[in-house]
């Protein structure tokens, strides 16, 4: 029986034509397409397209083939939720824009001192670009001044916290080194026999330094086996921290009085490492000195020498073997009393007793003035030189000073 009603034909959907870059060899899927045929299709002359006929415009999607030419537009228009277009090749203004100021942004940065050139993106890598080595001690210090960056020495990764981020090991042989002077001084070894044994020990490690920066094989080694003992930014191409400690203590032992070098000796050891502790807990709390330098640790590094004061000239110095041989020219430079100079006093119209405090309160005086002396030592920067050697050199020369001007043997070195 025929249905009464007609079956409609099946609609025919006529597909647009391909453009050059998008013919095919089979039904419509594109295949690879290799550099010799790109090259052929390249030198065919771009399609007119009818724009003005709107049938054509509606049926035929939007070209997107690189071989047609488009023509810039003047002016960027956005509508809503679309990206506005640039004249430059039809991209996207926000591409253009990322893609400029990542050029200028790689063409902005400029090697360290003593670094080789980097390479631009016209240029070839150079050989020195590949070596391990050659940074510039201003590479590692503008990165991180401590931390370091990780993953230059294998301890410091496998120990993040204890090592890397705390420096546990770093500060206790720090603070050890000022109980070490405590128990010398103790036991009545003079400072003509410890600077002696201090340069005999800075000679060869800073021999190893040196031929480790040339020996990267030893190098691997080197920080293997101490670098629980340095921090990252001395794994390559600054001298270990070791070397400014010693070279500070040498000075100190070697040029100032007995009392004055053994308190620099623990002002570095203990102050030091106070404004370091307190300065990474607290500093973010406080105003800041300069880099790398807060209030909280600087309050620390006096605080903590003010008692480093007290507890050695008030109850270290006279006991023990050592305090019988602080004599002569091992004699002290503080001896119980601080007197005005008298220059100072006869301006001020004092007496010589009146100008004069003992005991006690000279203590006092003594112990404030080491502090002092230790937070100013710790906050100031000198030419970029390791801390480990200008606090005792610093604490070394604020102390004599004072002790030479208002100490019991004014005017005697």
């Amino acid at each position: 029986m025929t249905s009464q009603y007609q079956i409609p034909s099946t609609p025919r959907v006529i597909s647009p034509s391909p453009t050059p870059s998008d013919t095919s060899s089979k039904d419509g899927y594109f295949t690879y397409q290799t550099r010799s045929k790109t090259a052929r299709l390249g030198s065919v002359e771009p399609i007119e397209e009818g724009a003005d006929d709107p049938e054509l415009a509606r049926a035929r999607a939007r070209e997107r083939s690189p071989q047609l030419e488009r023509v810039p537009t003047s002016k960027q228009t956005q509508l809503n939720g679309s990206i506005a277009t640039s004249a430059k090749a039809g991209m996207p203004s926000a591409a253009v824009s990322h893609a400029t100021r990542r050029k200028k942004d790689i063409d902005s940065i400029k090697p360290p001192n003593g670094a080789a050139p980097l390479p631009t993106a016209d240029s070839l890598l150079s050989p020195n670009a590949a070596l391990p080595q050659g940074y510039g001690s201003a590479y590692w210090r503008s990165l991180s001044r401590s931390p370091s960056p990780l993953g230059l020495i294998p301890i410091h990764r496998e120990w993040r916290a204890f090592v890397h981020k705390h420096e546990v090991p770093r500060k206790l042989l720090h603070v050890s080194i000022g109980f070490l002077a405590l128990g010398l001084y103790y036991f009545g070894y003079q400072p003509s026999q410890i600077h002696p044994l201090l340069l005999s020990l800075l000679i060869p490690i800073f021999s190893l330094d040196l031929l480790r920066f040339r020996w990267l094989a030893f190098n691997r080694v080197y920080i293997k086996t101490v670098g629980a003992f340095m921090r990252e930014s001395e794994a390559h191409d600054r001298f270990n921290g070791v070397i400014s400690y010693l070279a500070g203590l040498w000075v100190t032992m070697r040029f100032c009085r007995k009392d004055v070098g053994i308190m620099s000796v623990l002002l570095l050891s203990w102050c030091d490492t106070a404004a370091s502790t307190f300065g990474r807990l607290w500093g973010k709390y406080t105003p800041r000195i300069r880099r790398g330098k807060s209030l909280a640790g600087s309050l620390a590094a006096f605080i903590v020498g003010v008692a480093t004061a007290v507890l050695f000239w008030g109850f270290i110095a006279p006991s023990g073997r050592g305090g019988t041989l602080n004599n002569g020219v091992n004699s002290f430079a503080f001896e119980g009393t601080l007197t005005v100079p008298s220059q100072a006093r006869n301006a001020l119209g004092l007496s010589e007793r009146q100008a004069t405090v003992s005991g006690a309160s000279a203590l006092v005086v003594l112990s404030v003035i080491s502090g002092l002396a230790a937070s100013v030592s710790e906050a100031i920067d000198l030419w970029n030189l390791d801390d480990n050697l200008t606090i005792p050199i610093l604490c070394g020369i604020e102390l004599g000073l004072f002790l030479w001007g208002f100490g019991a043997n004014q005017g005697v070195s």
